[in-house]
């Protein structure tokens, strides 16, 4: 337990930090799930809606460093993958 007045305000601090964190953070996964929802069953233009609010999502989370940046980058090279996918339709079969 702290014990002088500076460390009792520094545990409410970091105790309101890892609450907001933690929001983020679960905003940030469900806006990929819903990415990855709309790449299952979705048009297009909703997966590119879709896409450019989990992008904003990652940057406003790595831009407070609440997740690290080049995990955000990561991800969001991971979905514009997916989206590029998407939008050039199915793959020709291989071998025929």
């Amino acid at each position: 337990m702290p014990h002088t007045r500076s460390a009792k305000k520094h545990v409410r601090k970091s105790e309101k930090q890892r609450r907001h964190n933690r929001v983020v953070k679960k905003g940030v996964k469900d806006q990929l799930k819903q990415f990855a929802a709309t790449a299952e069953g979705g048009s297009a233009d909703e997966l590119k809606a879709q896409y450019n609010l989990a992008a904003k999502r990652l940057d406003k989370a790595a831009a407070k460093r609440v997740i690290h940046p080049n995990t955000a980058a990561r991800k969001k090279s991971q979905l514009a993958k997916q989206l590029r996918q998407k939008l050039a339709g199915p793959a020709p079969a291989a071998g025929s």
